[in-house]
């Protein structure tokens, strides 16, 4: 497979997943919605581990690897589906832009990883200097519903965050594709329960953009996005797999404008702006190696 194609892939994948979140929710509600696409992710993962012949380990550390990355997926896919209720799909992008903030900051303490230089502190700063200003005023974000939307978002990114350093500490070494299916599996059942709570019944009409939502989200959001996504870490560097998180915010801003008719304030563009220049210079380091390799000698 192109490499090319799997990264331009990725982007394209990440950029419209908010707004198929959103759509997806509208007249089936989110905890349908969301319990549908996982349990299509489940279904098309074990597929294709079947048609591929590969095993799906049932040791310990694989177990625990698929207990953090369900748990961290629940959490953080609940918070998110609840949350975009009440808030543009493009705002979902730039809040999870934070991830690598946040997981950075959580690898120091429980991964005793590389101190704080001042850069990544000056990016973190930068961080919460878009926070501040996306949250701005209540009334202009929307009311409090949006200003609950984006508390629940930034949980989202803070369980989205822990779950991969959890990850990462237990070092679990097994294929990506059963580490998919193994937190789809773990996950699906406490998805289906938020679901028996607050309705438990089916919608009695879907959309077909809602369907179609959830179809692609099962399918590309919760599959192929990730199987590329480890296929580009495999093959590129760092720094260029970083540029992901710096592109499809902005993308998916402009998406969500041109096709769904959301109006950005400028406190949400500067924001976002922010937000983008922290994580550009906490990944200073990686992008500059990228920068100086295309620098003719």
């Amino acid at each position: 497979m192109s490499i090319s194609f799997a990264y331009l892939t990725v982007i394209l994948i990440w950029s419209t997943t908010p707004l198929a979140i959103k759509w997806s929710s509208q007249g089936a509600g989110f905890a349908f919605a969301v319990t549908s696409r996982m349990a299509i992710g489940l279904a098309v993962t074990l597929l294709i581990l079947t048609l591929r012949r590969i095993d799906l380990p049932l040791h310990r550390r694989a177990l625990q690897s698929y207990l953090a990355a369900g748990l961290g997926l629940f959490g953080a896919m609940a918070l998110t589906y609840w949350g975009a209720q009440y808030i543009p799909s493009g705002l979902v992008s730039v809040l999870f832009g934070l991830s690598p903030l946040i997981t950075g900051l959580m690898a120091l303490f429980w991964l005793e990883e590389e101190s704080l230089t001042p850069g990544k502190v000056t990016g973190m700063l930068l961080g919460v200097a878009g926070l501040t200003a996306i949250f701005g005023d209540s009334h202009e974000m929307g009311g409090a519903h949006a200003v609950a939307g984006v508390a629940a978002l930034l949980a989202a990114v803070t369980i989205y965050s822990a779950s991969l350093v959890w990850v990462k500490r237990i070092g679990d070494d097994g294929p990506p594709l059963a580490t998919t299916a193994g937190s789809l599996a773990v996950s699906l059942p406490l998805f289906g329960l938020v679901w028996w709570l607050m309705d438990g019944s089916l919608p009695a009409t879907m959309p077909a953009r809602a369907g179609a939502a959830i179809v692609y989200l099962g399918v590309f959001g919760s599959v192929l996005g990730f199987a590329l996504y480890y296929y580009v870490i495999k093959h590129l560097e760092t720094g260029k797999v970083s540029l992901i998180t710096l592109v499809t915010p902005v993308l998916a801003l402009l998406l969500g404008s041109l096709l769904n008719g959301e109006q950005v304030s400028l406190r949400v563009w500067l924001g976002a702006t922010c937000i983008g220049l922290g994580l550009a210079v906490h990944q200073w380091r990686a992008l500059s190696q990228v920068l100086a390799a295309r620098t003719p000698s």
